[in-house]
């Protein structure tokens, strides 16, 4: 009898070890989790229509505009609320302009400009004008797993690979269940937590699950958060040159 017991225990060792094994060979790589944020997200070209909700220090703002991008390379963003009609921004070859209709006039925004807030929101300008891909930027590593959400998600910590990126550190919420990135954090290379990004929906097409709401919070701004909505959203259609020229951001 205690020989029978000492060979189930074996055995019910053995199958366990068997299903962790299984289940760890299952589990997908850091470099595919990445990969897959980027076929989700990352276009060769998008055209949609844009609202962006700031609420700050208990005051409610709302922004609406238009946009076109193609790759990393060009974007145009005109906003067309009432305060902010005919403001334009236009992003081609590396650089970046502003139109304001109050002055008439055109300003190009750099260096360390790019990491103000756009419009007031907690989005820098880099932050709303980039699409360069998570596997070009950050090398990956799985940090383990955990709930977020009522979400069973991969928890991904990427470290950049140029002293350059923005935010040197990120770590990402990876929904098991889809891939979905359903939350982000932005570090700096001290440590210090930067941003919080919250995707609060998705939207497919073709079977890309893209994201078309989302809540940011810069947490060097007090009682701060914005939330970005996509509408009419078209991808990886053709854009007309012209979209993305000068004359398009004064006239």
């Amino acid at each position: 009898m205690k020989k029978m017991m000492t060979m189930v225990f074996a055995l019910v060792i053995a199958a366990g070890a068997l299903m962790a094994q299984s289940a760890l060979s299952a589990a997908p790589t850091a470099l595919e989790l990445v990969r897959r944020i980027d076929d989700n997200e990352i276009y060769s070209t998008i055209q949609y229509e844009g609202t962006m909700t700031i609420q700050y220090q208990g005051r409610r703002y709302v922004k609406t505009m238009r946009a076109w991008a193609r790759g990393n390379s060009d974007s145009f963003i005109e906003f067309t609320n009432r305060e902010d009609r005919g403001t334009k921004y236009l992003k081609t070859n590396g650089r970046l302009y502003v139109y304001s209709p109050d002055t008439e006039e055109v300003m190009l925004i750099s260096g360390h400009m790019l990491k103000e807030s756009m419009m007031g929101s907690d989005m820098s300008y880099e932050d709303a004008i980039d699409n360069g891909s998570l596997e070009s930027r950050y090398t990956p590593s799985i940090a383990g797993s955990e709930n977020w959400n009522g979400q069973d998600c991969w928890i991904l910590e990427l470290t950049a690979k140029s002293h350059t990126e923005s935010y040197p550190k990120q770590k990402l919420w990876i929904d098991k269940a889809n891939g979905d990135m359903l939350h982000s954090e932005r570090y700096a290379l001290s440590g210090a937590k930067l941003k919080e990004v919250t995707i609060l929906k998705v939207q497919e097409f073709g079977g890309r699950r893209f994201p078309v709401e989302t809540e940011m919070r810069d947490l060097l701004r007090r009682d701060s958060k914005t939330t970005f909505t996509m509408r009419n959203v078209i991808l990886d259609q053709p854009i007309a040159d012209s979209v993305f020229s000068q004359r398009n951001l004064s006239r």
